[in-house]
């Protein structure tokens, strides 16, 4: 399917509408993790999944049929281009921004479950022959005041 170039100019338009909201909320998503407060990412994550599946949805359309954009004047694609280069990075930015918080949050719970661990006693018991049996160290974490 072909579409006029009024058409075309127009899907190219709400494409980079589209492209630059979800760029400016996966931005603010990857500053919140940047600045270590993950719970500001959660504010637009509604709003962002829907964009990011629309995104996507057309996205594939565009592929599977580049007709729908074809006809509209090169600098407005050329915006486009531009729009999805800057998602792309932003996206980039938002995955080491997650990434950075996941690896600290996974070493403050070994760290906490190391903690745990070291002071749990290794209690030793008799058997009945009298010989001494060693305790086998505990593999469950259990959190108490403590930790």
């Amino acid at each position: 399917m072909v579409m006029t170039p009024e058409e075309a100019a127009e899907r190219v338009e709400q494409l980079i509408m589209l492209t630059d909201r979800l760029t400016a909320l996966v931005a603010e998503q990857a500053k919140a993790f940047e600045n270590r407060r993950p719970q500001d990412a959660a504010v637009h994550v509604e709003e962002t999944s829907r964009l990011a599946n629309l995104y996507r949805h057309e996205s594939a359309r565009v592929r599977a049929n580049p007709g729908l954009i074809s006809a509209s004047p090169a600098p407005l694609r050329l915006r486009l281009r531009r729009a999805t280069e800057a998602f792309d990075a932003v996206l980039a930015r938002q995955a080491r921004a997650v990434g950075a918080v996941k690896e600290v949050t996974e070493g403050l719970v070994r760290a906490i479950a190391e903690e745990i661990a070291g002071q749990r006693q290794k209690g030793v018991s008799y058997g009945a022959s009298g010989t001494q049996n060693q305790a086998t160290a505990a593999t469950a974490i259990t959190l108490n005041k403590r930790a």
